[in-house]
């Protein structure tokens, strides 16, 4: 009987699942009542006199203690069983036989007891309890007070001695069960965070939609290879390789046929490289090959190869796509040594083949170091769009995923043209960083959202907040923090309905300065997010030293998980890392329900993308605003 309810009352704290030390207290307390409970009304069976009245007393005392547990006063609950139990022992050892009685045995029972239901402090009073107990015992006894007796062996001797060994057996068995769960929660919870570090580590290093190395693997990669060119009296060579004409297959077919279509290609050419030429993730449509080379013939035999590759046809969702590629192609040491530039130098080469007819590649030299015709006319009319106030803010919605409510919305630079097309903000913001007009720029569109919010909340929406992206060069003044107080005070909005976005490039240059101005903006009570996670370094130290407070999970990763799962283990290691770090998450490019509905069970705050709203002009999404939210 004893071992059948011992084994309900484990069974129903097993299907619990206790989340607090407190109520797996509660729940120790209760089963080591109702084991010493069914003990003592076994006991009841065969005791007389006066044993039978002090067991009868123990019994009511616990029923006291039961009741203390159940209204969660754990403490007193603790105290009352404790006490009242050695109590219960002593006087049965000092009615009977002293320090002989078998009642004395129950007291290692309730040292156990103490172990199990309290702290250090319980234990060690209990403890000295217990021995002043025993200490007394005999002294009453030396003294004369007591005569213990000694009476001859009986059957309900022998059942007090069972009864005992079976409540003091059992409570060792639970917590001896406690221990071994806990080892093996911890062994479980070990695994799951080395499980965990590797996926991060593998994120950080590596590009979620391809797989492929990412820039900062890249990097490091390419640093090895210039060490083991010197030995072997090779040059390195840096391959930029842009695809032309992606965006009409996003356009037309949707982001998820032109993730499709990057997977595809990433599985050609690295099917078609050999062992000593790496693949690396530039971000987008971009690529680099490293490879080692001994004349320059061989460069261009391979930047034929992958225009070739590229220029293959794709099937995508039954649909043939072709694509070309332009490359430009740059060599360590000739054209310098540190990663960073010698990409900027094949970019320039790469551009220079776009321009020439695309579906081509070039070299870089030193004259290609001077801005193209197209890209100088750009740059004039851009700093004759500020002059004229030609720029506009689109907004676009980003929703809490639960609640479905309208949160925040992301301001988003749009450049209108004569001709009803819009120049995208990708092509014209490097321009304007390049042409040092970038922190014009961005002051008007922080003003501009400001002013914009704190009108939408003066209409109704007073929780509304507004996102703005800000560029690098925006930090290298130091300017920023003053910047956005003075937007904040033009158009009286509270700094926490502000929210800057920064890339992870961001934090990867003049980190001291960038610092310094992100610890004064949170001062002010601004809100940072880190805009595209997963897409460039992805350094997991910088979330919470620059005190960011939101992570945007990069579409790339998204946009698989509505038709597949093929991104899950990323997605869920971004979210869950975000929740350790106390951060909260948005995802971005959010097109399907099923996408909104998987992220929402991983534990994702918000969602921005077209499954709600493109982005909108102010009025017309002051008219959403009104109509929907």
């Amino acid at each position: 009987m004893i071992w059948k309810a011992l084994s309900g009352i484990y069974k129903d704290r097993i299907s619990s699942k206790p989340d607090t030390f407190h109520e797996i207290r509660r729940q120790r307390l209760m089963q080591i009542g109702c084991v010493t409970a069914l003990g003592l009304l076994a006991a009841l069976t065969v005791a007389k006199s006066s044993t039978f009245t002090i067991i009868v007393t123990g019994l009511a005392s616990l029923v006291v203690s039961f009741t203390l547990s159940y209204k969660h006063k754990l403490l007193a609950a603790s105290l009352v069983l404790l006490g009242a139990m050695s109590s219960m022992l002593f006087a049965l050892a000092i009615t009977g036989a002293g320090i002989y009685d078998l009642a004395v045995l129950g007291f290692s029972g309730i040292i156990i007891f103490a172990a199990i239901l309290g702290g250090v402090a319980v234990f060690l009073a209990v403890l000295a309890w217990i021995i002043a107990l025993c200490l007394l015992m005999a002294w009453l006894t030396l003294s004369g007070h007591i005569v213990p007796s000694t009476p001859r062996l009986t059957w309900p001797h022998v059942v007090f001695l069972n009864i005992i060994l079976m409540v003091i057996g059992l409570s060792v068995y639970i917590l001896v069960q406690d221990i071994k769960r806990l080892l093996s929660s911890l062994k479980h919870e070990h695994k799951k965070v080395q499980q965990s570090r590797t996926r991060i580590q593998h994120l950080a290093h590596h590009d979620a939609l391809t797989n492929l190395p990412n820039r900062r693997c890249g990097e490091k990669r390419f640093a090895q290879l210039l060490a083991n060119c010197a030995n072997t009296n090779k040059n390195l060579a840096i391959l930029f390789i842009d695809l032309d004409n992606f965006k009409p297959v996003n356009d037309a077919l949707g982001h998820e046929s032109g993730d499709l279509l990057l997977q595809q290609l990433t599985h050609r050419i690295t099917s078609n490289l050999s062992k000593e030429q790496y693949l690396i993730r530039f971000g987008g449509d971009e690529f680099l090959v490293l490879t080692q080379f001994g004349y320059k013939e061989e460069l261009e035999t391979l930047a034929k190869s992958l225009i070739l590759h590229c220029a293959s046809t794709f099937l995508i969702r039954k649909t043939r796509v072709r694509v070309s590629a332009s490359i430009g192609i740059v060599q360590a040491p000739e054209h310098g040594i540190n990663f960073k530039s010698l990409c900027r130098k094949a970019d320039i080469a790469m551009y220079h083949a776009k321009t020439g007819g695309k579906n081509t590649f070039r070299h870089y030299d030193l004259a290609l170091d001077a801005e193209s015709e197209a890209k100088f006319t750009i740059m004039q009319r851009l700093k004759t769009a500020i002059a004229e106030d030609e720029f506009e803010v689109y907004y676009q919605p980003v929703i809490h995923l639960e609640t479905s409510k309208l949160e925040v919305v992301e301001a988003l630079l749009r450049w209108p043209q004569q001709d009803g097309s819009l120049i995208s903000p990708e092509y014209f913001i490097p321009l304007a960083e390049t042409a040092g007009i970038i922190n014009d720029i961005g002051l008007w569109v922080m003003n501009e959202a400001c002013l914009f919010c704190a009108k939408m909340r003066a209409e109704g929406f007073e929780h509304l907040r507004v996102a703005v992206n800000l560029s690098t060069l925006q930090f290298q003044d130091g300017k920023l923090p003053s910047i956005v107080e003075f937007a904040l005070a033009q158009s009286d909005l509270p700094a926490n309905a502000l929210e800057l976005e920064i890339t992870e490039s961001v934090l990867m240059d003049d980190v001291a300065n960038i610092q310094h101005q992100l610890d004064a903006l949170a001062s002010l009570g601004v809100n940072i997010a880190i805009d595209d996670f997963g897409t460039g370094y992805s350094n997991l130290s910088y979330l919470h030293k620059f005190n960011a407070q939101t992570l945007k999970i990069d579409r790339s990763l998204v946009t698989q998980l509505g038709p597949t799962n093929e991104n899950l283990p990323l997605v869920t290691a971004i979210i869950s890392m975000a929740k350790s770090l106390h951060l909260n998450t948005v995802a971005e490019g959010i097109e399907h329900e099923s996408t909104a509905a998987k992220l929402i069970n991983l534990g994702c705050t918000r969602g921005q993308g077209f499954l709600w709203s493109k982005p909108l002009p102010p009025d017309t999404l002051s008219q959403q605003l009104k109509s929907h939210y």
